[in-house]
C-alpha cells in the first residue's frame, strides 16, 4: 500500500510539473495533497494529516484556481 501512494506521488507531481494547462496542473497538485494526507494517516500523523488535507488540497488550491481565473492567457497569434 505505501509503495502504491508513493508512487502515485511521484506520478501526480510529475505531471503537475510537465503539464502545459495550469488548471491541470492544480488539479494534480490537489491530489497529491490528499494522497500525502493519506500517507501521513497511515504513519499514525493525524494532526499533520488534516493539516496537509485543509491546506494543502483546500486553502492553496482555492487560491490558485482564483489567481489562475483573474490572470488572462496569452495567445501565440
Amino acid at each position: 500500500m505505501t509503495i502504491l501512494l508513493l508512487t502515485m506521488i511521484l506520478a501526480l507531481g510529475s505531471f503537475a510539473l510537465l503539464s502545459r494547462d495550469l488548471l491541470h496542473s492544480v488539479i494534480a497538485l490537489s491530489a497529491l495533497s490528499m494522497l500525502s494526507a493519506l500517507m501521513f494517516t497511515i504513519l499514525r500523523a493525524p494532526d499533520v494529516a488534516i493539516t496537509e488535507a485543509a491546506v494543502g488540497a483546500g486553502v492553496s488550491t482555492i487560491i490558485f484556481v482564483w489567481a489562475i481565473r483573474h490572470t488572462r492567457r496569452r495567445s501565440k497569434d
